[in-house]
């Protein structure tokens, strides 16, 4: 058994706001000690008022981890049942939200079936003010999950962990709260900066249709809204950037209901250096990002970090190394997450959820590493047959873009990555590209190229060089991997790596030599960007520049940070 502890194991916290781009201050937590059972069945399962359960657990910590307090992996065939009680708190619409369950649930209020959800990575919401009653009430939660089972979305996550999959994290894994509304109230803020234009447009999406709403910003000014779009003018507003990340706060305010906002003016685009070569533009001026790619995963929470704390660490740890750039691996994080970069400077890459059946090694590994690519449309070939999976995916695709739109950090969307359950992958962009038309696409990160807008490339094992004949812009979407155990900071003692150190002056070598004798020379060819592998360990992966415990940090900060700062030279110098 994991008994990793990170430094904030003891006292762990998930008080924190959910939602920093719609605060209201009617916030009422529902995270702490539920009642709990695992059974063998399914979601047709429904507790008795007598129902005995096995003990407790801590919400929003799934049952797998170490801060559950259970210990237990959810298997297929069972169902987890959750129980608290929770009081009135006030009138009016009575609002339950959930941050995510992973995979499939359904919500009753005392009794009453009042929700249900598929995919363990957005959101779900539900009205609840005709079921509870002044006094106590009960809410129980059912869920189950396949996990690698079934063709579903799941991540990295494997009933059997072992190299680059990962225990799951099964039930609910962010946070829960109810809010109290009035009849109509403000449901989603859509928030879209133009940069060339220097303006803002903001959209309230109301409950009830109404679109009549006012803006004010923190210095007074104020905007009422046109046919439901509001516009602010931003000629005076700095441009975000990560050396100087500046947010804007706003609030929106519809009848009687009123949210805090923030927004952030910035561009993400490609476009070319002085030198004619292909590159990244932030704000229109060429921009090199030299990034990590970060699983989120934590010894303790497994999927959820043990507090906000925990949160900023990682995303600092990143800035002290001279990375501007995170790429959340296969994951969807808690908002907070992403407001922290928002406010710290960080830009992300972020990956959409591959799914789809058991993987085939030969279509995955051998044959894009020989330089055969074969078309997505043939599923069976990526284990895509289900129809079911493909028509959730672009559903989740969908959910997960509205759930992300509005954070000025996220400058690339990643549909897939090497092959797993890759399929129709220039058809998802452009559907990509329809609900998002502001990022950057990175088709399919790895290999399995399908002629889409990038050329990505993950390069372990032999040295960098920048393919010859391209003509479309280049990144190094993952590379390097180098690993080094920590005894007593390891996960077990089999581990997983691209090239194995056992001391960290060797280790330091190696990451100067890396860049430069192979990140550096490839900028100057017209690299675009670079994600090194990774910024933490995860399990039996022992390759993070942190330990999975987050106690040990294994490389120079200040020497990588120095790489990093020569590496990210305007391309003018």
């Amino acid at each position: 058994m994991n008994n990793l502890k990170t430094v904030w194991s003891d006292t762990p916290d998930t008080s924190a706001y959910p939602r920093p781009q719609m605060v209201r201050d009617s916030y009422f937590s529902l995270d702490g000690k539920w009642d709990y059972k695992i059974v063998k069945g399914d979601l047709s399962y429904m507790p008795s008022e007598s129902e005995i359960y096995d003990g407790k657990i801590s919400v929003p910590f799934s049952p797998e981890s170490m801060l559950s307090g259970v210990n237990r992996t959810l298997m297929p065939e069972e169902v987890l049942i959750y129980r608290t009680v929770f009081t009135k708190q006030a009138y009016g619409i009575a609002l339950l939200h959930f941050g995510a369950v992973d995979y499939k649930c359904k919500v009753y209020v005392n009794g009453n079936c009042v929700a249900g959800h598929t995919g363990g990575y957005t959101p779900f919401e539900c009205e609840i003010q005709k079921f509870i009653k002044d006094g106590e009430n009960e809410l129980v939660v059912c869920v189950t999950d396949p996990s690698d089972t079934m063709p579903v979305s799941r991540g990295k996550q494997a009933i059997k962990n072992g190299g680059i999959w990962y225990t799951p994290s099964s039930g609910i894994w962010q946070s829960v709260w109810l809010e109290y509304l009035p009849e109509t109230y403000i449901k989603r803020l859509i928030i879209r900066p133009d940069f060339d234009a220097k303006i803002v447009t903001i959209s309230a999406i109301t409950n009830t249709g109404c679109n009549k709403f006012e803006i004010t910003t923190l210095d007074g000014k104020h905007c009422s809204s046109i046919d439901g779009v509001a516009t602010l003018d931003c000629k005076d507003c700095t441009p975000w950037t990560p050396e100087n990340p500046v947010l804007y706060p706003f609030e929106v305010k519809c009848g009687q209901d009123k949210v805090g906002s923030y927004f952030a003016i910035r561009k993400f685009s490609v476009g070319r250096r002085k030198d004619g070569k292909h590159c990244f533009m932030l704000n229109n001026k060429p921009y090199f990002m030299t990034g990590l790619l970060d699983q989120g995963y934590w010894s303790d929470g497994l999927y959820t970090a043990p507090s906000d704390e925990a949160l900023v660490y990682d995303i600092e740890l990143a800035k002290k190394c001279g990375f501007n750039t995170l790429r959340k691996h296969i994951k969807v994080e808690p908002l907070r997450w992403y407001y922290h970069c928002d406010r710290l400077g960080m830009i992300v890459w972020q990956d959409f959820i591959n799914g789809g059946g058991k993987y085939n090694p030969f279509a995955i590994l051998l044959l894009p590493n020989i330089g055969i690519n074969v078309k997505d449309d043939k599923y069976a070939f990526y284990s895509r047959k289900d129809e079911t999976g493909r028509k959730l995916y672009y559903e989740e695709m969908k959910e997960i873009t509205e759930l992300l739109y509005n954070c000025p950090c996220i400058a690339l969307w990643t549909p897939f990555n090497e092959g797993w359950g890759q399929f129709d992958s220039l058809k998802a962009c452009r559907y990509l590209r329809s609900l998002d038309d502001t990022r950057i696409i990175d088709h399919a990160s790895g290999w399995s190229d399908q002629g889409g807008e990038i050329r990505s490339i993950h390069k372990y094992f032999v040295p960098f060089k920048m393919p010859k004949r391209e003509k479309r812009p280049v990144i190094l979407s993952e590379f390097g991997g180098y690993s080094m155990k920590i005894e007593d900071h390891a996960f077990s003692d089999k581990i997983f790596g691209y090239a194995i150190f056992n001391d960290k002056d060797k280790l330091d070598a190696a990451l100067k030599r890396l860049w430069e004798d192979e990140l550096i020379p490839a900028k100057e060819l017209g690299l675009c960007a670079s994600i090194y592998t990774q910024l933490s360990d995860v399990q039996s992966e022992v390759n993070g520049l942190v330990t999975y415990d987050r106690r040990i940090v294994k490389v120079d900060e200040k020497a990588l940070k120095k790489l990093n700062d020569d590496l990210v030279k305007l391309y003018s110098e």
